[in-house]
């Protein structure tokens, strides 16, 4: 199995512009798109200038893994530049993109999914990914006119950083625990603290020919603490809900709120809350008509903190149900396992079997199941 690092598919997705296309071809056509049944569940809503906010976060995070977010204070106007600038990429002719296009092994600019090396269909979909200054990978783009590109995405990230650690107190607030109960240090104003590189991820999921056929991004879970997401005004954002009567797990679009972001809890969190805080597995749909950008902002650890269950949210009766693991890491992980990495780094409970080379015989039932379907 090729690992998230490995880039064959980007040859793929430079064979055509999609928006040329009066078909969706058999490289992209997907057998199942709609494996789950859909429902109309609320995703909440959640004011953070509310007192109650910690506690309404908590419960999203224990009950869905995502809410939607207002009183942020990000400026309108500057989501609205974030989005035209984000549009502008991609609008770019492909031969123009591809002077960005992320090298074998590399993190950084133009390309597919990383995900794709684990399916045998591409996706409706491509994506541009910067990690700290934009600068490097916008002067590929325009070597004289990236000052606008750069400004926005400078700007976002100035207002991204304090809106994650606000987020990061309020989600172990409401643990009922506080920062300092933590393995690692939250950076705020008031603190030095060594914090994360900023990684931002640009995506486009153009009109689609034949969208019941067609995948922009398949279901997975994110690596990070979570993800902040301004989804602009188009649908495609769907989350997989299982707290359902029926029992049975739904797919639940976001619907796209005037000025609010979304926050989708990702595997560190799961850890961190000794699995209360639930991942949230996503996907991306894609419509007849519309082209739909997303830009995300995934909020994770310094690199060399290792983030396990928090202490205090142990007891008698409940040991920590995760080994301790850094952010680069489990990405590692990520990458050879895709979406079984947490149960990779599950700790045994009592009475349980020592799971002896846990990870080798994951990647060797996920490796199987694969190459089966891939035949």
């Amino acid at each position: 199995m090729p690992s998230l690092s490995d880039q064959p598919l980007i040859h793929h997705l430079q064979q055509f512009e999609f928006k040329t296309l009066p078909e969706v071809p058999d490289s992209h056509a997907w057998p199942v798109v709609n494996d789950h049944p859909h429902g109309d569940d609320a995703v909440p809503v959640i004011d953070l200038a509310c007192p109650d906010a910690a506690r309404l976060i908590g419960q999203a995070c224990e009950e869905w893994g995502a809410f939607q977010i207002t009183g942020h204070g990000v400026p309108v106007d500057l989501l609205d530049r974030l989005e035209a600038q984000t549009r502008r990429l991609f609008s770019l002719p492909t031969g123009q993109k591809l002077k960005a296009a992320r090298s074998p092994g590399g993190v950084t600019g133009y390309g597919v999914a990383n995900i794709s090396a684990f399916f045998s269909k591409l996706f409706w979909s491509e994506g541009f990914t910067i990690v700290g200054s934009p600068h490097d990978e916008a002067r590929k783009l325009w070597p004289d006119d990236s000052a606008e590109f750069c400004g926005a995405i400078e700007e976002y990230t100035s207002w991204m950083k304090p809106l994650g650690c606000r987020l990061m107190l309020l989600m172990v607030a409401s643990l009922g625990v506080s920062a300092g109960d933590i393995d690692w240090p939250v950076p705020s104003k008031e603190t030095t603290h060594e914090a994360a590189l900023p990684v931002i991820q640009l995506n486009s999921y153009p009109a689609c020919p034949d969208p019941d056929r067609a995948m922009g991004l398949a279901e997975h879970t994110d690596s990070s603490l979570f993800t902040i997401l301004y989804q602009g005004n188009v649908r495609g954002l769907q989350l997989l809900h299982g707290n359902h009567p029926t029992g049975r797990a739904r797919w639940v679009t976001v619907p796209p709120v005037a000025g609010a972001l979304v926050v989708n809890v990702g595997d560190l969190s799961h850890i961190l809350s000794n699995g209360r805080f639930q991942s949230v597995t996503h996907r991306a749909i894609v419509n007849r008509t519309q082209t739909r950008i997303s830009v995300a902002y995934f909020y994770g650890p310094p690199a060399h903190f290792k983030i396990s269950p928090i202490e205090k949210l142990m007891g008698p009766q409940q040991g920590p149900a995760y080994r301790a693991v850094t952010w680069p890491e489990y990405l590692t992980l990520k990458r050879r396992l895709y979406n079984q990495a947490l149960a990779s780094i599950r700790l045994p409970t009592e009475g349980e079997e020592s799971r002896t080379n846990t990870s080798e015989m994951i990647t060797a039932a996920y490796t199987r199941r694969h190459e089966e379907a891939k035949v």
